[in-house]
């Protein structure tokens, strides 16, 4: 019987010889197992480890994963009702935790430099019937990337990724320290902070930056520095671009990697956007995007004109980046905590606004003519954003800029202080603005935008019915 990729016509003609020669080196007996890596709605990494003489077999059949997987907040509790009529799911086929099938996509393994004899490949998730499933976000960026080159333009996208690195103290492995979610862990400080950029901090944690530097080169991603940021114990890597769907699939690898390589070595990494440690400062995801001419390669960002800050397609797609800020923004800060960031004058945007290479502007114009890499640089994102998501919503607002052709008006030299739209302040907020949307509705789906706010909403029940150390300060002893 045909394989599940082959009844379905999965894979391109480049994807079948990688498979083979991912299957090469299986029966050469290099690799003892294989992770089956996928994309959850979160942007974090699931799946299954099968041994090598499984993963032969799986990579053209596929690996099945219970669809409760699709129904997990962020702390994996699973809030729709999967035992109920279509488990509560708008579309059939995941009533009683039913299967869905991922599937390799063979141009993204990688043996783990860090983990003996163990390869990585990124997977996609289908239907039983071999529909895409309609929740899967990384094949939303795939049509968004498809939509670009019906244009003949491809994506380009560079990442600037600020998170936090501290020494592990106490995993907090009491047996009452279990829960969803359980007891954060205890940690304490690498860097007492705020010498940005200072060689001597940076060469307190050269260790820490030596094994980051080290495990991701191995690992083929396009590391460019390594910085000591503002914040204690805050850091900040940055990437080269990539083009597709590459930048989106670097993130997520990059933060998983990250976070395994630190605790194998006795620290916690966080992507958290504010943790709750004294003086820490609030971690950005900057997101440096460009668009490049199919037909010749040449970058359809950089003027031709003196005086320009971008191109004409420049310009518009900026003007959708900056029409639909505010809904987008969901997607670009999906964690209630991540809206802790956004304040005047402190380097994070608080309106939507854009501004020649100025870091108070949510939308960071560099570049010129003659300057191949022209771009714009997305400040608004937060590290643990979902980069599928996050890019996706980028590529929708852009092209809706290019289609409607939409001017996104005068540079903001003084960004806090224009009357301009202000972001939104809150998560429930944000998703409000996303809901509203008519454009990133059907771009990603009205289902999928149900879905995920749906799943968001659970979140913000969740933190409501908690008791925070604000409120127990505040009012405890007053009153």
């Amino acid at each position: 019987m045909a394989s599940f990729v082959d009844r379905h016509g999965l894979w391109s003609q480049d994807q079948a010889k990688q498979a083979d020669e991912i299957i090469a080196r299986l029966d050469a007996g290099s690799l003892d197992v294989v992770r089956f890596a996928w994309p959850d709605q979160h942007g974090l990494l699931r799946g299954k480890t099968l041994v090598a003489s499984e993963a032969r077999g799986a990579l053209r059949d596929g690996v099945n994963l219970t669809s409760t997987l699709l129904a997990k907040d962020t702390s994996h509790k699973t809030v729709f009702p999967v035992f109920a009529q279509g488990g509560g799911f708008a579309i059939e086929g995941f009533q009683g935790g039913a299967d869905f099938t991922i599937v390799a996509d063979p141009s993204t393994f990688k043996v783990l430099p860090w983990a003996s004899r163990t390869g990585w490949v990124l997977c996609d998730a289908y239907m039983s019937d071999g529909r895409p499933c309609p929740y899967a976000t990384r094949q939303i960026m795939q049509r968004a990337v498809a939509q670009l080159a019906e244009r003949g333009l491809e994506f380009v996208a560079g990442l600037e990724v600020e998170f936090h690195v501290f020494k592990l103290d106490d995993a907090r492995m009491g047996l009452g320290d279990s829960g969803q979610p359980g007891e954060p862990p205890r940690v304490s400080l690498l860097t007492h902070g705020y010498q940005y950029l200072t060689e001597l901090r940076y060469d307190r944690v050269d260790a820490v930056m030596e094994l980051l530097r080290s495990q991701l080169l191995a690992l083929g991603l396009p590391l460019r520095s390594l910085e000591i940021e503002f914040g204690p114990s805050q850091f900040e890597l940055t990437f080269g671009p990539t083009a597709g769907v590459a930048p989106a699939d670097t993130m997520v690898l990059l933060r998983s990697a990250i976070k395994q390589i630190c605790s194998r070595a006795g620290y916690h990494a966080t992507f958290m956007c504010r943790p709750r440690i004294p003086n820490v400062m609030s971690s950005g995801w900057h997101l440096h995007q460009s668009l490049r001419r199919t037909g010749d390669g040449v970058n359809a960002f950089m003027p031709n004109e003196a005086g320009r800050d971008l191109s004409e397609i420049g310009m518009h797609y900026l003007g959708g980046l900056k029409e639909h800020a505010c809904a987008a923004a969901a997607l670009a800060s999906p964690t209630i905590n991540g809206y802790r960031r956004y304040r005047p004058f402190s380097l994070a945007p608080d309106r939507a606004v854009w501004a020649r290479d100025n870091r108070g502007a949510m939308l960071r114009v560099l570049g010129g003519v003659g300057q191949s890499a022209t771009r714009i640089e997305n400040r608004v994102g937060e590290p643990t954003a979902n980069p599928y998501l996050y890019m996706a919503s980028q590529l929708f607002s852009g092209l809706d800029g290019l289609k409607h052709r939409i001017d996104p008006g005068p540079s903001a030299d003084a960004p806090y202080e224009t009357s301009d739209r202000h972001l939104p302040r809150s998560l429930g907020e944000a998703m409000a603005c996303l809901k509203a949307n008519p454009m990133l509705n059907e771009q990603m789906g009205n289902v999928f935008i149900d879905y995920l706010c749906h799943i968001k909403q659970a979140e913000i029940e969740r933190f409501d019915l908690e008791v925070t150390e604000w409120e127990h300060r505040e009012y405890f002893d007053m009153f």
